[in-house]
């Protein structure tokens, strides 16, 4: 017997653009960028002049299950469908949402209900066995990993009708993070600027987004590998005057990205530029020149000294141990980074 394939917030967006309408939806999850986006096309189901009386939005905070139920099995006023909408679901207990088995075993032809919890998985197993009996969707946004990030925003950078540059995505993606709702946005933002069929350059980046592309992580890195003891301070300085743009405690997560993935380098079996960029995740060319270019520079000894400096920078910068500024922190890190001996 076949499995059924998994739900995927493509999947679940391309059934609801085609139509394809089920009696009840179950969405939660870490990832809130995918429920907001899914809670609009739930609630674009009803027509704009329709919404008085067939969308009903409520907040599981402020409602109890029996009022949820009885929204839904009220027939809709002048139209065909009508579309129930419980937010907020991840903020009450589990047994809240449980309550709706019953409702969900026996769904109304004329409700779509969509029980919806932003942030946090919801843990109801009686409503989740139910939606699934009836026919409906249960989807789990799950949190997006950091090194996901980038595939994600070059598949979003294709399905615009645009290409980027790798120093431009490395660009954004270190300015933006794993902010996905904010990357969707800003993505958005550079195709309605530069059309259909153009390239995001990091000019572009930095025109358009605000991101410095001589003042940022990527060209940090890029100048710590290779030990371009000026470029790093003059970035360090710039990132002191720019405080809220480039968070240290950030810069230096990716920093220790870099020593991180040196290690492992070093100890690989295969020193190949086939099998680092494989081992790695690597997935340009520049990325791995970066790799062995750092190596040539830094022996496992010292980065080991690094990764410990890196760690104790980071419990410093939060206040323990230490009252100096994180920038002067911040400072003195790079300082230990481009000298240590490794001893």
């Amino acid at each position: 017997m076949a499995s059924t394939p998994a739900v995927t917030f493509e999947s679940l967006s391309r059934s609801l653009a085609n139509g394809d309408y089920r009696p009840v939806y179950f969405i939660h999850g870490k990832e809130g960028y995918y429920t907001d986006q899914l809670v609009k096309q739930l609630e674009n189901i009803v027509p704009e002049a329709d919404r008085d009386f067939g969308l009903n939005v409520v907040f599981a905070t402020q409602s109890t299950p029996e009022q949820v139920i009885d929204l839904c099995r009220q027939l809709p006023m002048m139209i065909d469908r009508q579309v129930v909408i419980v937010k907020e679901a991840q903020a009450v207990r589990g047994t809240w949402v449980d309550k709706l088995a019953a409702y969900a075993a026996k769904p109304t032809a004329t409700t779509i209900l969509a029980v919806c919890g932003r942030g946090d998985q919801v843990k109801a197993k009686a409503f989740a066995k139910a939606v699934k009996e009836c026919g409906g969707v249960e989807f789990e946004s799950a949190q997006v990993r950091e090194n996901q990030i980038p595939a994600l925003a070059e598949k979003l950078i294709k399905q615009k009708g645009l290409s980027v540059d790798p120093k431009a995505l490395a660009m954004l993606v270190d300015f933006i993070g794993a902010d996905l709702s904010r990357m969707y946005n800003e993505i958005d933002k550079l195709a309605q600027i530069l059309g259909q069929r153009a390239m995001i350059t990091p000019e572009a980046v930095e025109r358009h987004i605000g991101v410095s592309r001589e003042y940022n992580n990527f060209e940090l890195v890029d100048a710590i590998a290779v030990k371009d003891v000026v470029k790093v301070f003059k970035i360090a300085d710039y990132f002191a005057a720019n405080p809220k743009d480039n968070p240290v405690q950030v810069t230096s997560a990716v920093l220790f990205g870099l020593f991180a993935d040196l290690m492992c380098a070093y100890y690989a079996g295969d020193r190949s530029d086939r099998a680092i960029k494989e081992a790695l995740g690597l997935r340009y060319d520049f990325a791995l020149r970066r790799i062995r270019t750092a190596m040539s520079n830094y022996n496992p000894f010292q980065i080991i000294d690094i990764i410990s400096s890196i760690r104790r920078f980071d419990t410093m910068s939060k206040g323990a141990g230490s009252r100096q500024a994180p920038t002067d922190l911040f400072r003195d890190l790079l300082y230990r980074i481009l000298t240590t001996t490794g001893r």
